[in-house]
């Protein structure tokens, strides 16, 4: 019992960082832009918070967690949502290749990251030192009702901001007007454009608004995952993908994504509890994600339901004269 409670916070943790990532990024292809740089605005999240963080504590002799929590968060939504904004100009106003858009903004947003994180590393005395660990405290924090609570006793509140940004995200999209408006830009923009749907207003809220929810999982990753540090070694770009992959797995539904997020979590830490596995089981363990994302495509395609496809339009610009 233990190693399957241990198991479930593992796959949580784990899967929240991808949830956060696939929740913003449907919010943006239900737009019609397909966002490829997923992981460099996770990665511009994660630096960001983690630089406000480390600013405020170093010049601070005694820096207050939940200030610490805040400035971070702030620094991380204003990154990812620039990333987003960036994205969103290129492609909405210059009308450039999402595709390439959104592959370079990821080498961007991984390049820059990694700058400034190996400066902060520096500035700490050394590869590895940096860390935030009052700021990282507040992020790890259990809420006081399920302290007791064995199965929740080592989850932070961001788990459940995760769980309720999907929901959230859920209801917006099936359940309200504006909502509604967004859906039609994704499926067909000359048509919504025709009915009187600002299209360039849609697409730009959806994808700065879908890559703020993204920079959370960044932030996620530096302060919980990883306890306040930063760590030069490709995984928030990893579970970027994972994020981009679960999009498909979820058929672009973000309450499916809430499961998928921590199936995928299973999945991925399964060989931990598996005893006598040798070193290329384990590799081909961590694959299964991805392995069960194909499955599924096959299966959807098979299928040819129109409720599990994406929207008509995605990552085709909106060239308004030819309407």
């Amino acid at each position: 019992m233990d190693q399957l409670v241990s198991l479930f916070e593992a796959a949580v943790v784990f899967g929240t960082v991808i949830l956060f990532g696939s929740v913003g990024e449907i919010l943006t292809e239900k737009s019609g832009n397909l966002n490829l740089g997923v992981p460099g605005i996770m990665y511009l999240g994660g630096i960001a918070g983690l630089a406000g963080a480390f600013w405020y504590e170093s010049n601070f002799a005694s820096p207050v967690p939940f200030i610490g929590l805040l400035i971070s968060l702030v620094c991380s939504l204003a990154a990812a949502m620039l990333g987003g904004l960036i994205y969103s100009f290129l492609t909405i106003t210059l009308r450039a290749n999402q595709n390439v858009t959104g592959l370079t903004l990821t080498i961007f947003g991984g390049g820059v990251a990694n700058f400034f994180g190996g400066a902060l590393n520096n500035m700490a005395g050394g590869v590895g030192q940096i860390s935030v660990a009052a700021t990282s405290s507040a992020y790890r924090a259990t809420l006081p009702f399920l302290s007791e609570v064995s199965l929740f006793s080592s989850l932070g509140f961001m788990v459940y901001l995760a769980l309720i940004l999907a929901v959230v995200t859920s209801i917006f999209l099936s359940r309200t007007h504006k909502g509604l408006n967004l859906r039609a830009v994704g499926e067909n923009p000359a048509t919504a454009d025709a009915a009187g749907i600002s299209v360039v207003k849609n697409k730009y809220l959806a994808t700065c608004t879908g890559a703020a929810i993204t920079g959370l999982g960044g932030l996620y990753y530096v302060m919980d995952y990883i306890k306040g540090t930063w760590a030069i070694d490709g995984g928030i770009e990893r579970l970027g993908w994972l994020a981009v992959a679960l999009v498909i797995f979820a058929r672009w539904k973000p309450l499916h994504a809430i499961w998928g997020s921590y199936l995928f979590g299973i999945l991925f830490w399964l060989w931990l509890y598996i005893p006598g596995l040798t070193r290329s089981s384990q590799e081909i363990f961590k694959v299964l994600p991805y392995v069960v994302t194909i499955v599924v495509l096959i299966i959807v395609s098979t299928r040819r339901k129109r409720e599990h496809q994406p929207p008509a339009s995605l990552g085709l610009p909106y060239f308004r004269e030819e309407r």
